[in-house]
């Protein structure tokens, strides 16, 4: 999740709201590619999760991955929470569960992305080997139970976690035992930014089935492939899912601020203090009438929080989140990033992926989205088999990596960070049916294995 936004500048119309979304619009000279990447860490000798206190906690780690990068420490209160780049624009806050997140500064190439990756996991590494812990790159956390999972001391977690349990049945799974890997992308107008959120919400499930990363639950197969995307199915209606209305005629910024008008708020800002405002609407903050802050107006920062706590399968902020992948390996983290460049960035991609799409209806595109976290590659959409829909979808994405033709020092194109998607593709096997497999066989029926195998 976003660091919290700080921009005290009071907004006091819906137009204002429609116009920070639209200050997104950048020249495609001005693209960028961000990526964000969780990962469980998790101790050396026991496998089990790491607490946030003591010598050897999530603390430390904070505090001695800053000795060695220099960032500026993020902090609430007397708690290091996370780590700010001022120069470069990356960061590395921490999720509900402990989850260590590094959000990436805006890149211009997947090369940059992978190197950016790189070199996180190796301080990372250098920093949290001495303490006996490591990191997994899996969608869901497979051993532990949310009462073994330690919590995180951040006000805005504290608050969801209550509201949770009253809007569904896995909001507290959802923060405290899965993982993601997202990718942010720009747009160049309104225009563009509709197009590209059709085609991101219509094709996310099929990247779900690609990246699908967690089959195991409290040491057991739990009966999906992307246990992560199940528990988003019921985590709270109001702020997640498919964004029907985003194919509706009249689509734009003014829609997407009336939608998110409607989703219940979490918390005000003021200070260093969240207050529970969990339910609430945002529109009595626009109006001045909040009953938390009488008299206050909305700021900027509100807005921009309050964006940042709604979860439907593509966000839009002054840019898009993709988010229907599961964490994974490391060849993956830049699998994902490489995946929506492909199509997000070449205009002849772009159009071939809507084509892909642009058929599906909203009961079309509901149904895909139920089935592929138990189904995987084996799901279908309007008759056609996920499999063949992946693999158009690859196709198109290499295509236009292709036709970017952005060369590292060797001379290679960002085509070859799609390699394990060929791979699963060729195998018609999604990662959690490897896993699957390997736990059925050599792993005999143990889940511990993983945690040499999938650790970075």
């Amino acid at each position: 999740m976003a660091r919290d936004q700080i921009d005290t500048q009071p907004i006091e119309s819906r137009d204002e709201l429609v116009a920070w979304l639209a200050a997104g619009c950048k020249d495609t000279s001005q693209f960028r590619i961000g990526t964000e990447h969780e990962k469980f860490p998790f101790t050396l000798k026991g496998h089990d999760p790491v607490p946030y206190e003591g010598p050897t906690g999530i603390r430390a780690l904070l505090e001695g991955m800053q000795a060695l990068n220099g960032w500026e420490p993020i902090m609430e209160g007397e708690a290091i929470i996370g780590l700010a780049d001022t120069v470069g624009g990356g960061a590395i806050s921490l999720e509900p569960g402990g989850q260590f997140e590094l959000s990436g500064a805006p890149l211009k190439t997947i090369h940059e992305t992978c190197a950016e990756v790189n070199g996180h996991l190796e301080q990372v590494r250098a920093v949290a080997t001495p303490f006996g812990f490591g990191f997994l790159g899996l969608g869901m956390s497979p051993k532990w139970t949310r009462a073994e999972t330690p919590v995180m001391p951040k006000g805005r977690y504290k608050i969801m976690a209550n509201y949770m349990p009253k809007v569904g049945t896995h909001g507290l799974d959802m923060m405290f035992r899965t993982c993601t890997v997202q990718v942010n992308l720009d747009f160049a107008s309104e225009a563009d930014m509709v197009k590209k959120l059709r085609v991101g919400l219509a094709l996310q499930p099929i990247t779900t089935a690609l990246f699908a990363n967690s089959p195991f639950t409290e040491g057991k197969p739990n009966g999906f492939l992307s246990f992560r995307s199940e528990i988003w199915r019921d985590t709270d209606k109001n702020r997640t899912g498919m964004l029907p209305f985003a194919f509706e005629e009249g689509m734009g910024f003014e829609r997407y601020v009336d939608y998110a008008l409607d989703v219940p708020m979490y918390f005000i800002k003021r200070g260093d203090t969240y207050i529970d405002v969990a339910g609430s609407s945002f529109r009595d903050l626009l109006a001045g009438r909040h009953p938390a802050v009488p008299g206050e107006t909305a700021t900027v920062s509100d807005w921009a929080n309050h964006l940042s706590t709604i979860f439907p399968e593509v966000r839009l902020k002054r840019y898009l989140e993709m988010r229907g992948a599961d964490g994974g390996p490391w060849r993956n983290l830049c699998a994902q990033p490489a995946l929506w460049t492909g199509i997000y960035y070449d205009t002849a991609a772009l159009d071939a992926a809507w084509e892909l799409c642009k058929s599906w209806n909203a009961e079309d595109r509901q149904a895909l989205r139920d089935a592929v976290p138990r189904l995987g590659y084996k799901a279908e959409v309007a008759g056609r088999p996920v499999l063949d829909v992946a693999r158009d979808m690859v196709a198109i994405a290499r295509a236009g990596l292709a036709r970017r033709d952005y060369r590292d020092s060797q001379g290679r194109d960002e085509t070859r960070f799609l390699t394990p998607l060929d791979e699963s593709l060729a195998a018609g096997r999604t990662p959690a049916e490897e896993l699957l497999a390997r736990y059925e066989g050599p792993w005999q029926r143990s889940v511990e294995p993983i945690f040499d195998e999938l650790a970075y």
